[in-house]
């Protein structure tokens, strides 16, 4: 605490917790008398005291035990909907009044065990999942419940009729008591349009404390507490007075049996979950307020541990408020102490003001819970019947307002979450998980190919289809999937499945796969898999997903898995092309003649080019040259491979970006401009090159011009024809 005290900065949280206690208090008020109403009469003032300590022991506690600066943590209405409701239970069924009043305090000390076991549970981060159309369903129906539960009060009727009857029998009406509550509610809700000084709350109640004076000018019977009805009444006896009435509900605790105790947890574990969520919400909204971050777990064990101790002393269980809260922040709170001193506020002015408490009439208690529940009503959803795509979302929020209304609040929570799963499923389906369709012959491997090489496989490309999916594989996206698969499957000898941009897969669809997987082999045919993450963003391992299954554990030479998608490419090619490759170590070292660049060209023009060449070898591994380095020399393979990697998108990290063959060249573009090399050149294997630097084609074009420009036009007609083609692939993937 004294750490805590330390940190008050002065006057934020001072006027913060005292400006959100003139908001909290008359609202803890107003829920622990619509809780308590619903016992009995006599136990109203019983209700407004149970109000006041919970909004001090909640005040007191949360912050201390709690991370979030600037949170007000008080009695709320989801807790008066919940208990009321409860207690209104209990009175059908015959339930003693005494036992009800021990009942709800034991629920609320439940309640707070609850969310502690939430808390270490870790379910504080599952919360805050929750879609918007359930959250502004749930507000809304606690809105119209607090709103339907004051129509008693509102209306001045003591019976305990169903509010519908008491709103359609208009002789049953107090019109003394309406008039109180309507100019509560009306000045409430213009207050704070005329002024921010003062809490609309303040305004509302100053307004009813006045109108009902000026009627009592004319009504000598309204300015006596004694058996007068229309007000709260006096605060420091209900029979026996609070002290006695607490200390016979400590003792009847202990006559309580378990199983009486085990009942009520269903009810704790509904009341925990709404006050959870209600804590939770706040916080989030305050930390986008002040780019701060809360954290949910150890909020909602200081919560419950306030909640706890808020029922040890007779006091309504709550959560953190919004409204109490935000008023709080606007009023230049900085810290959690200003949560602090909004608790000690409230004692003082429980023991300074509780004789003008007392006057404060029923029907104004009413109207500021009416005002709390209309601005809880969330309208913004009827926006989503304007448009034809988020019609099924507002059937959610109705659905949840309508459940919340007829079941119960955490059944709606449970409906609305339910159907929002659906939706999303639905979305998903309605979604391709084919992102791009292709055949080889339009896609480059990371391999240079030969003009013959390329002409093979522009001959045989459609007998390798590639699919890049996308999303989630699940079962509602696997019927989908199949259907266009299948028919692929029975005419291409190579399906090409890229995962890159896969999110998730189900055993739904590894199934699906494994048909496809059989199909292929009884024709001889092949999977191909890349870009199988071995960390999807849930954190699954998709590799070992696919073996654990059996996809890819026992499938033979069917199923193959690549990096890349350019690794199966190359894969393929190889295959269509129909060549065995010698090994390096075997193969022969080319001469110029038999390089596809000079074929046609006479030998004693070419023998003067050869004296202009080096010849050089490197080991698998070396580097012939980097990143950086001045490009004046252009390479011809005579023997071996070299790969080609450099940075891609602005990015550090290297990436393989081609395959250089024997018979082929590299280092083209830089020979060509002067400019820096902008990658690296490693040979793959043992590599035997011819190197022809600039010098010594200057020194060439001085004496053989045309050798020079057919060097030249080769070279160019080359890298036009990689452009050529990675322009034609780059359109096709946008298409």
């Amino acid at each position: 605490m004294s750490v805590l005290l330390n940190k008050l900065r002065a006057p934020g949280d001072l006027w913060g917790g005292l400006a959100s206690m003139l908001v909290a208090l008359p609202a803890a008020v107003a829920f622990g008398v619509t809780v308590y109403a619903a016992i009995g009469p006599h136990y109203v003032a019983l209700g407004a005291v149970a109000g006041m300590l919970g909004a001090a022991a909640l005040g007191l506690i949360a912050p201390v035990f709690g991370g979030s600066d600037r949170l007000i943590s008080a009695p709320c209405a989801p807790a008066a909907a919940v208990l009321s409701a409860f207690a209104i239970e209990l009175v059908k069924q015959g339930v003693a009044p005494e036992s009800i009043v021990l009942l709800l305090t034991v629920l609320a000390g439940l309640t707070g065990l609850v969310q502690i076991l939430f808390g270490f549970l870790g379910i504080g981060r599952i919360i805050k999942y929750i879609p918007y159309t359930v959250v502004s369903g749930y507000l809304s129906g606690v809105g119209i419940i607090i709103i339907t539960s004051q129509i008693h009060s509102f209306m001045g009727v003591g019976t305990d009729m169903p509010w519908w009857q008491i709103v359609i029998n208009p002789g049953l009406w107090d019109l003394r008591s309406i008039a109180v509550g309507a100019a509560t509610v009306f000045v409430a809700l213009l207050g704070p349009k005329v002024t921010k000084a003062i809490p609309g709350t303040i305004l509302g109640i100053c307004a009813g404390l006045l109108t009902y004076l000026g009627l009592a000018a004319t009504d000598p019977s309204m300015m006596t507490l004694t058996d007068n009805r229309l007000v709260l009444g006096t605060l420091g006896a209900v029979e026996k007075g609070y002290f006695n009435t607490f200390v016979a509900r400590w003792h009847d605790l202990g006559e309580l049996k378990l199983s009486q105790i085990g009942a009520l947890v269903g009810s704790a574990l509904t009341l925990a979950a709404l006050l959870s969520i209600d804590t939770l919400k706040t916080c989030v909204v305050i930390d986008q307020k002040t780019r701060t971050r809360h954290e949910p777990n150890r909020e909602l064990c200081a919560q419950g541990l306030a909640n706890i101790t808020s029922s040890m002393i007779g006091g309504l269980p709550g959560s953190g408020t919004m409204g109490p809260s935000m008023v709080n922040l606007n009023s230049g709170a900085q810290t959690r102490v200003s949560g602090i001193m909004e608790g000690v506020m409230v004692l003082v002015a429980a023991l300074a003001l509780s004789t003008v408490i007392a006057w404060i009439p029923l029907a104004t208690l009413a109207g500021i819970l009416i005002v709390i529940g209309l601005r809880m009503i969330d309208t913004e959803p009827l926006r989503f019947l304007e448009s034809r795509g988020t019609v099924l979302d507002f059937a959610v929020v109705l659905a949840v307002v309508t459940i919340a209304l007829t079941v119960g609040l955490i059944a709606a929570s449970a409906s609305g979450v339910a159907m929002s799963i659906l939706l999303f499923v639905r979305e998903q389906v309605g979604g391709s998980v084919v992102r791009h369709r292709s055949f080889v012959h339009q896609r480059s491997s990371t391999w240079s190919r030969s003009e013959a090489e390329r002409r093979m496989i522009e001959q045989k490309g459609e007998k390798a289809v590639i699919f890049e999916l996308q999303g989630s594989l699940f079962f509602g996206t696997t019927y989908e999937l199949y259907s266009i698969l299948e028919p692929e499957v029975k005419s291409r000898d190579y399906v090409i499945l890229d995962l890159r941009l896969v999110q998730s897969v189900d055993i739904t669809a590894v199934h699906m796969l494994i048909q496809v997987r059989d199909m292929l082999a009884e024709r001889g045919a092949f999977l191909l898999l890349s870009n199988v993450h071995e960390q999807l963003p849930s954190g699954h391992n998709l590799r070992e997903f696919f073996e654990q299954t059996g996809l890819t554990g026992e499938s033979g030479d069917t199923v193959h898995i690549f990096p890349i998608l350019e690794s199966a490419i190359e894969w393929v090619e190889e295959r269509l092309i129909g060549e065995v490759k010698a090994p390096v170590d075997e193969e022969v070292l080319l001469r110029l003649q038999e390089m596809e660049l000079f074929h046609g060209r006479k030998d004693e023009t070419l023998a003067d080019l050869e004296e202009r060449l080096e010849q050089r070898s490197f080991k698998a591994g070396e580097t012939i040259y980097s990143i950086g380095d001045q490009g004046h020399a252009i390479y011809l393979i005579r023997r071996g491979e070299v790969r080609i990697t450099a940075p891609i998108g602005g990015s550090r990290q290297l990436h393989h970006v081609a395959t250089i063959g024997r018979g082929d060249f590299f280092g083209g573009l830089a020979f060509l401009d002067g400019r820096p090399r902008s990658d690296n050149a490693i040979a793959y294997t043992d590599t035997d090159l011819y190197m022809l630097t600039l010098e010594n084609f200057n020194q060439l074009a001085e004496e053989h011009k045309r050798l020079a420009l057919v060097l030249i036009s080769a070279i160019s007609r080359t890298l036009a024809h990689r452009l050529r083609h990675a322009n034609g692939e780059r359109t096709l993937l946008h298409t």
